[in-house]
């Protein structure tokens, strides 16, 4: 079921004061709050709810408030329900009528909000970003037509897998499940394994490399002893195959690999066997653990209007149609012109309406596509923005693929936020100053110093 979104009555309390009241209505929190569609937004999420059955949820003006802005303070969810209770201004935006003092909700209600609405919900959300930034004019509606495409690594939050490590795990994890079914193994090795880790990051630290790859062999043998002892377990009782189906394919994938470093579809976390190794050509960093996240922002204005996750490790020009037909959906308005790197080369897309451009493209470059061909570096920043600006950090943390769509589509929305939110600021700065006849160098100097 669902809560009625909270409504403004008009009335005021012998013992409390509005909100309307309090704060400051010039702020540029709660000039976004008016700008948000938010009826239309319970119109449209209201469909990942049941009418009629179970315990009401919160309400969509709420859960979809929260939400913007954990996005757009990069909070955590326990962060955005604490910060809620003391600002007045989170609860304005989230269409409260009086302050309150308790928890909007759980802090784990959010986590089931986004699992509800999943990445189309999200995908709505960060359409109306899009369309309180052409209301605002943060963006103007012809900057939608011209664009820029480029994919980058969302990293998981993941430890760097290391084939004892990942051996290690998989038999830690078959006991456990091994226990709670009541299967009983010959020996469960873990003091021998434990041994056997910490000495093979002994030996491989002091580059001692026969003793260290004798002690990784060790783990993987243990791992192997125990999958054989829970093998002829489920020979004898057929019932406790359910219980250990996923468990022990990835133990044997995990096993299987630590031989062969080729084995084809590795797995690199026992808890996120959805995560990919990318090789990026960075001199820093060589590999990278977690999917391929594409962008898309305005050549002019740099906002973000298209941001979607691709599993598989796809190449770059293989995802171009998919992104090109997302910003249409969000926006409304065909991209005229796609700038991307010599990544996308053979793109493959055949649409007469699109012109792609790759960077250094020389083949019917006018003076003002040059201009614009030059501008698709900007993009680079803007991704880097998109993963360090949120206090939970770079990495994702959120459980499975569709963690994965739902993380990248939070990062935009975080940055076409605090985008919109500074352009406000800027034009009530700009009226200030208008207003105390300061001249533009003063002007410029506190603008720079605010920010």
């Amino acid at each position: 079921m669902l809560k009625k979104n909270p409504q403004d009555s008009g009335q005021g309390d012998l013992l409390r004061s509005r909100l309307d009241a309090i704060i400051d209505l010039t702020h540029e929190l709660a000039k976004l709050t008016r700008v948000v569609g938010w009826s239309g937004l319970e119109a449209d999420l209201a469909s990942y709810y049941c009418a009629d059955n179970g315990r009401p949820g919160g309400s969509i003006r709420l859960m979809a408030g929260l939400l913007l802005l954990k996005d757009m303070k990069g909070l955590s969810d326990e962060e955005v329900c604490e910060v809620w209770r003391e600002n007045p201004y989170f609860q304005y935006f989230c269409g409260e009528e009086f302050f309150q003092h308790r928890l909007p909700v759980e802090p784990p209600s959010l986590s089931i909000f986004r699992k509800r609405i999943g990445a189309r919900g999200l995908e709505r959300l960060l359409a109306e970003t899009i369309r309180v930034g052409v209301k605002s004019g943060t963006v103007r509606p012809r900057d939608l037509q011209k664009v820029n495409v480029d994919t980058t690594v969302q990293e998981k939050a993941v430890r760097f897998p290391t084939d004892t490590q990942l051996c290690h795990k998989a038999r830690e994890e078959l006991l456990k499940t091994a226990e709670h079914c009541g299967v009983e193994v010959r020996q469960s090795y873990v003091r021998k394994s434990k041994q056997a880790v910490f000495l093979a990051n002994k030996y491989l630290a002091a580059r001692q490399t026969n003793r260290g790859r004798k002690q990784i062999k060790k783990v993987r043998n243990y791992l192997g002893r125990v999958i054989r002892d829970i093998e002829r377990a489920l020979v004898k009782d057929r019932s406790l195959e359910v219980a250990f189906d996923n468990d022990l394919a990835k133990a044997r994938k995990i096993y299987d690999q630590a031989a062969d470093p080729k084995t084809p579809n590795k797995i690199y976390s026992w808890h996120a066997p959805e995560v990919e190794c990318i090789a990026k050509g960075k001199a820093h960093k060589k590999y990278e653990f977690g999917c391929k996240a594409s962008v898309a922002s305005t050549s002019r204005g740099n906002f973000i209007v298209g941001a979607m996750a691709h599993h598989g490790r796809p190449y770059d020009g293989h995802t171009l149609a998919t992104v090109l037909e997302q910003i249409e959906k969000l926006t409304g308005i065909k991209p005229g012109e796609a700038h991307v790197d010599l990544g996308y080369r053979g793109h493959g897309v055949k649409d007469s309406d699109t012109e792609i451009i790759l960077s250094r493209q020389k083949r019917g470059i006018t003076p003002a596509k040059k201009k614009r061909q030059k501008r698709r570096n900007a993009i680079e920043p803007i991704i880097g923005h998109c993963k360090n600006d949120r206090k939970v950090g770079p990495r994702n943390w959120l459980q499975g693929k569709s963690g994965d769509r739902i993380n990248v589509l939070a990062m935009a929305i975080g940055f076409n936020l605090r985008k919109i939110l500074r352009w406000i600021f800027l034009s009530l700065l700009s009226a200030l100053c208008l207003r105390q006849n300061l001249p533009a160098p003063q002007m410029l100097r506190l603008e720079n110093a605010l920010f």
